[in-house]
Parts: C-alpha cells; sequence; structure tokens
C-alpha cells in the first residue's frame, strides 16, 4: 500500500462524517475504493495517475448510484440473498429480498457456473432492483473465494 492510499483510508472517516446523506457518504466511499482499485491495475507514471483518476471516478458514480437508492438494511438482504443464491441455488433459479421498511426489493439469479483454469468457481448472475417502483437490471459474476464467501469481479448493466 502505497502513501495515497493509506492517507485515503485514514481521512475517509472525516468525509463520511461530513456527508448530509447516504449518497454523499457512497460516493466518498466509491471514490475512494475506486482509486484503490485505479492504484492497483495502473502502471507506473501516466498510466499510473490515469487509473487512479478513472478508478476514482468511475466508483465515485457508482458508489452515488447506490448510495442514493439502497440504505443499509436493503443493502445487507441484498448481499445476503446474493450469497445464499450463489452458493445453494441452481442456475435459473431466482432469489428475492424485499424490505419491509423502505419497500425497496430485488432478485437475484444464478445463469450459469463454471470452474476457472486455476480451479476457482465462478457463476454468473441477473440481478434486479426495484427502489420506488423503478426497476434496474444488471448483470454480473462472482467467484468463490477459499473462504466460502462469493465475491462480485464484474457487474454491467
Amino acid at each position: 500500500m502505497n502513501f495515497r492510499q493509506i492517507t485515503a483510508i485514514l481521512f475517509a472517516p472525516l468525509f463520511l462524517g461530513a456527508c448530509e446523506s447516504k449518497q454523499d457518504a457512497g460516493m466518498i466511499l466509491g471514490a475512494i475504493g475506486g482509486a484503490v482499485v485505479g492504484n492497483a491495475i495502473g502502471g507506473e507514471g501516466a498510466g499510473e495517475v490515469a487509473a487512479i483518476a478513472i478508478g476514482t471516478l468511475a466508483g465515485a458514480y457508482i458508489g452515488s448510484e447506490i448510495g442514493k437508492s439502497l440504505d443499509r438494511a436493503d443493502r445487507a438482504a441484498m448481499e445476503r440473498t446474493t450469497q445464499q443464491s450463489l452458493e445453494h441455488s441452481p442456475s435459473g433459479s431466482r432469489s428475492s429480498w424485499v424490505n419491509p421498511d423502505s419497500g425497496n426489493a430485488g432478485t437475484v439469479t444464478p445463469t450459469n457456473t463454471y470452474q476457472k483454469d486455476d480451479g476457482q468457481y465462478c457463476r454468473e448472475y441477473q440481478q434486479t432492483v426495484t427502489v420506488g417502483g423503478k426497476e434496474e437490471e444488471a448483470y454480473g459474476t462472482a467467484c468463490r473465494q477459499p473462504d466460502g464467501s462469493w465475491k462480485i469481479v464484474g457487474n454491467r448493466k
């Protein structure tokens, strides 16, 4: 970890304390996460700076969009359902979640399971999230980690 990453992580709580909404918090957390990912995939010099900048902007946008629509309970229900579905549901089987307090809901449907060359199992999935009557759909890929959890390795709309 380099100085920029450590500084971002150390100052994140200060920025989050100043946030007026979960959208602001999502934007800041997304920006920090995007910067860290950008730094990890960027090369040296200008390539590293460009990767960090692109990662920061993409992370901020994605974090802001998620933050303005889903609260902590929504995200917990979605994550729990996603983990259970990826671990136990056959491809094509839809699992649902709903937060009765917010009215937000969603589904997770594993669509394809495969094993990578290194032996790691991965699953593609379709996911919907309904917030305020508006449904968004996304597709992603998650791979099983050594501890048994599933880590999302790619998402697309």
